[in-house]
C-alpha cells in the first residue's frame, strides 16, 4: 500500500552541467522500486520556454513525448525507460509553465489585488506542483531533479521552494547534490576544491545536502572522501563515489555497491518492504557489457553532431541489441551531406538503415537517397515519422512516376502533395503544444509484417506531428506493392507503411522509441536488428 506520507528527493547538481543528474535520479529511483516502494520521478527546468517542443534540437536534444501528450526534456526519458512505467504532464515543470500560472491567477483576480512576488507566490506554484504527485496517494517516493547547476540565477527559485519544502515536510525530504571531483593529470590528483564551493553555494541559499554524489573518473581514496565530509558537514558514509562506466545501465548497480539506497531508507526512515531484486538488471547490464556479435546500423538525420538528439532512438537500439545477444554499433549519417552520387560509398557495409525524424527541409533529399538505396539493396529499413513521410515521397517519385511527389511541408505547391497537413492542423497558427501529441490507437491488418512483429491487432503508439500519409494515393500505393499494415481506426490515418517482398522495409507515423524500456524493449526495433543480423 502506498505511504501516507510520501517522501521527497531532490537531486540537484554542481560545478558543471551535464553530470548526469537524471541518470542519478533514475538509478536511485530504480534501486528503491526494485525494494517494493512506489516511485515516480519529475524534472523541474529553469529555461523560460513553457516546454521543449519549440526548442531547436541543438539547444536542448531531443523532445520527449509522453502518453498524455506533454512535450518534455529528454531526462523524462530516461525516467521511463529504467523504471518501465509512464510518466506524464505532472513529471515535467518548466519555469515557463510556472510563471505563466501565476499570471493567469493574478488575471483573474485570485490574489485579490496583492502585489505578486517570487515569493511567496512563484515558490508557492513550484511547491504545489512538486507535491502534486505525492498528494495523489500513488507513491510512497517522489524524486525531484532539479535542472542547471548550483548558482545559476534561473535555479533560484526552486532552490528556495526546496528550502521551504524541507522545513514544511519536516523528516520527508532528502537533498542529494551531485558534484564533479575532477582528475589533474598534471598533478596526479583528485581535486575537491569544486565540490567544497558547489555545496557552500548551496549552504548560502539555505539548504544543507543530505548525501553527495561525487561524479570521478578514477576511483576516491577514504582520505578524499572524508575531507569532502568535513568540508561539505555531511558525515563520512554519506559521500558516494560514481566513477564513470561503460553504460548508464550500470549506475543502478555501483549506487547499490556503495548502499547508497540502504543509506537514503535510513535518512528518511523507511523500511523496505522486500528484499531488493535487480536480478534482470544485472542479466541485461552483463548482455550489453558482453555482446556475442555486433550488428552496423547507420541512424541518418540532420542532428547527428548531437547524438543527444535521438536519445531515445539510441537506447532503444541499446535494448533491442541486447535482446538479440548483440551489439548496435550506429553510423551517424548526415542527411544534409549526403549526395545522391556518393550513397553507394557512404552506406556500404551497413547492415540496417533508420531514417530519423524531424521536421523542415533541411536534409530531406539525402534522407530520400538513403531510402532508395535500402529499398533497392534489400538492406533492412526502419522510417519514424518524417522518416516514414520520406519513405512515402521516394516510392513515389521513383515507382510510381510520380516525379515531383513531395510533402507539402517542403513543396506546397507539389503537384502530388502525397503527404499533406493533417486536417485538424489546418488553422492553427501557433506552433507550441499544438501538434498531434501523445499516445493514439492503430489496428493492424493480417498477414502484414506489423502484425507479425507486434503479435496484436491492436496498438497504442505516441505521435508528435502535424503531417500524414495523403488516403487520396493509397490505392496507387497499394497496386504498386507499398501496403498501409496499420490504420488509426478513428480517422482512417496510415500509420504505418511496409514493402512487399522487402524483408524489412518499415515506415511507422509514431514514435516508436518512446515506448522502449530496459524490461521491455520495443518489437519493431527487436525485429529491425534481427532483420539487420540475418
Amino acid at each position: 500500500m502506498p505511504s501516507l506520507q510520501t517522501r521527497y528527493i531532490f537531486v540537484t547538481g554542481g560545478v558543471t552541467s551535464s553530470l548526469g543528474k537524471g541518470v542519478i535520479s533514475a538509478s536511485v529511483a530504480k534501486l528503491l522500486q526494485a525494494r517494493g516502494f512506489s516511485v515516480t520521478i519529475q524534472k523541474l527546468d529553469p529555461y523560460i520556454n513553457v516546454d521543449p517542443g519549440t526548442l531547436n534540437p541543438y539547444e536542448h536534444g531531443e523532445c520527449y513525448v509522453t502518453e498524455d501528450g506533454a512535450e518534455t526534456d529528454l531526462d523524462l526519458g530516461h525516467y521511463e525507460r529504467f523504471l518501465n512505467q509512464p510518466t506524464s504532464q505532472a513529471n515535467n515543470i518548466t519555469t515557463g509553465r510556472v510563471y505563466q500560472s501565476v499570471i493567469e491567477k493574478e488575471r483573474r483576480g485570485d490574489y485579490l489585488g496583492k502585489t505578486v512576488q517570487i515569493i511567496p507566490h512563484i515558490t508557492d506554484e513550484i511547491k504545489r506542483r512538486i507535491k502534486l504527485l505525492g498528494s495523489k496517494g500513488k507513491f510512497d517516493l517522489v524524486i525531484t531533479e532539479i535542472g542547471g547547476t548550483v548558482g545559476d540565477i534561473e535555479s533560484l527559485p526552486y532552490i528556495e521552494s526546496l528550502r521551504q519544502l524541507k522545513w514544511e515536510l519536516d523528516g520527508r525530504v532528502l537533498v542529494l547534490h551531485l558534484t564533479l571531483v575532477p582528475f589533474l593529470n598534471a598533478t596526479g590528483e583528485s581535486k575537491t576544491k569544486p565540490t567544497q564551493h558547489s555545496v557552500k553555494m548551496l549552504l548560502e541559499e539555505g539548504v544543507q545536502p543530505d548525501i553527495l554524489v561525487l561524479r570521478t573518473e578514477k576511483q576516491l581514496s577514504r582520505d578524499l572522501k572524508k575531507k569532502v565530509a568535513l568540508f561539505c558537514n555531511v558525515n563520512e558514509r554519506s559521500v558516494i563515489e560514481s566513477r564513470d562506466v561503460r553504460t548508464i545501465y550500470e549506475v543502478p548497480l555501483l549506487m547499490h555497491e556503495e548502499h547508497l539506497d540502504q543509506i537514503i531508507l535510513e535518512k528518511l526512515n523507511l523500511t523496505s518492504p522486500g528484499q531488493i531484486n535487480i536480478r534482470k538488471w544485472r542479466d541485461f547490464v552483463e548482455k550489453v557489457k558482453h555482446p556475442k556479435k555486433t550488428v552496423k546500423i547507420g541512424l541518418v538525420g540532420k542532428y547527428v553532431e548531437l547524438h543527444d538528439a535521438y536519445k531515445s532512438i539510441s537506447e532503444s537500439f541499446i535494448h533491442a541489441g541486447a535482446a538479440n545477444n548483440c551489439r548496435v554499433e550506429i553510423s551517424w549519417i548526415h542527411s544534409e551531406k549526403l549526395e545522391e552520387e556518393d550513397v553507394a560509398h557512404e552506406l556500404a557495409g551497413l547492415q540496417g538503415i533508420l531514417v530519423a525524424p524531424g521536421f523542415g527541409y533541411r536534409g530531406i533529399e539525402g534522407k530520400i537517397s538513403a531510402i532508395r538505396y535500402a529499398r533497392e539493396n534489400h538492406i533492412p529499413f526502419l522510417g519514424i515519422c518524417l522518416g516514414m513521410q520520406c519513405a512515402v515521397i521516394e516510392f513515389g517519385r521513383h515507382v510510381l512516376n510520380l516525379q515531383r511527389a513531395n510533402s507539402t511541408e517542403m513543396d506546397a505547391k507539389t503537384p502530388h502533395p502525397v503527404i499533406d497537413l493533417m486536417e485538424d492542423q489546418k488553422e492553427i497558427t501557433e506552433k507550441g503544444g499544438t501538434m498531434r501529441l501523445g499516445a493514439y490507437a492503430c489496428r493492424l491488418k493480417k498477414n502484414t509484417l506489423a502484425r507479425s512483429v507486434y503479435q496484436t491487432d491492436l496498438i497504442q503508439e505516441r505521435h508528435r506531428h502535424r503531417y500524414e500519409f495523403n488516403n487520396n494515393y493509397l490505392q496507387l500505393y497499394e497496386e504498386a506493392g507499398m501496403k498501409a499494415s496499420g490504420m488509426n481506426p478513428d480517422t482512417g490515418l496510415a500509420e504505418i507503411v511496409e514493402l512487399k517482398g522487402h524483408k524489412f522495409f518499415v515506415g511507422v507515423q509514431f514514435h516508436p522509441e518512446y515506448h522502449s524500456t530496459v524490461i521491455r524493449p520495443h518489437p519493431l526495433f527487436v525485429h529491425f536488428v534481427k532483420a539487420a543480423l540475418e
